[in-house]
């Protein structure tokens, strides 16, 4: 099945001789612009916040932003792809052809993902079952057919409070649609297995790939949240308001935080094993006005402090 080709690049809004830190700043940017509990059209900003996720799920690692530069640069957006052979994501790729006596093409809706991100980096096919290995509830695989597996974006409001998706698969002859719960608490990584739907007999799986939030990094069932402070507030200590995922919560600051301190706000992190870690990070002002150096050198003065003693 021909997909249509997709430019990361330019989902980012970024060249592509672009910086690791210019891919991030700009997904960070337009990742606050379309994240859904903020745009005002949220079904159009849902679908731009996919966009965007994929893009950095891509570009934002090293690995994967090679193989698609690999490419080369002189695919139009929207044009129709088809993966060179060996090109597929994860052991598998292009088109699957499986199963006993006859093709097995599929594609995923529902996902999060896009076709071309399929091929190229997602879905797979394996024969036999995962060899007898324990499932995601911990049951035997001992089916004779094929499994498929593929990913699925999950974004951390999901990931905290459980949902339902419908996943649709795709094959040349028919077309599968499944609810698929999401528990409360899954991490990246973890695959949820739908027992019998893959191809004759075998499972269909999908794996777990949390969507990239502006605000948080993820560490298990932990989020962490990097706070800036001014040298004043770490030295003097401050209360500060920081984003969670259910909103904005009140945290105080200790007089004297040094940077890289961490400070666990329990219970805000993704199920009830997670926390959220606030991270310090002192910054000093860019631009120090006259007077402002004046107060600075008698700080320095007064306090007869020195790092390096």
């Amino acid at each position: 099945m021909a997909v249509q080709y997709k430019d990361y690049y330019q989902s980012l809004g970024v060249p592509r001789a672009a910086s690791e830190a210019d891919i991030k700043k700009s997904f960070r940017k337009l990742a606050r612009e379309f994240h859904p509990d903020v745009a005002k059209d949220k079904k159009k900003a849902e679908e731009k916040f996919k966009e965007i996720n994929e893009a950095y799920e891509v570009l934002g690692d090293a690995e994967k932003r090679k193989k698609y530069d690999e490419l080369g640069a002189n695919w139009k957006s929207g044009a129709e792809f088809r993966p060179p052979p060996g090109a597929g994501g994860y052991g598998g790729g292009q088109a699957f052809r499986g199963g006993r006596g006859g093709g097995a093409e599929f594609e995923f809706d529902g996902t999060g993902f896009s076709d071309f991100f399929e091929q190229m980096f997602g879905s797979r096919m394996r024969g036999g079952g995962f060899g007898g290995q324990p499932g995601f509830a911990g049951e035997p695989v001992e089916e004779p057919g094929r499994d498929i597996e593929g990913d699925i974006m999950v974004t951390l409001e999901e990931a905290k409070r459980g949902s339902v998706r419908t996943v649709t698969v795709r094959r040349e002859n028919r077309t599968d649609s499944h609810q698929v719960k999401i528990p409360a608490g899954i991490t990246e990584g973890q695959k949820l297995r739908i027992a019998g739907r893959g191809e004759h007999g075998g499972d269909l799986y999908l794996r777990i790939r949390l969507a990239r939030h502006p605000d948080f990094e993820v560490d298990g069932h932990n989020l962490i949240y990097e706070l800036e402070l001014a040298p004043w507030e770490a030295a003097l200590g401050a209360e500060i308001a920081v984003p969670t995922l259910d909103g904005k919560v009140n945290i105080k600051i200790p007089a004297g935080t040094a940077s890289g301190q961490k400070l666990r706000v329990r219970g805000r992190g993704l199920g009830k094993a997670g926390d959220l870690l606030v991270v310090t990070k002192i910054v000093v002002p860019d631009k120090i006005s006259a007077e402002a150096k004046k107060l600075w050198a008698q700080l320095a003065y007064e306090s007869k402090f020195n790092p390096r003693d």
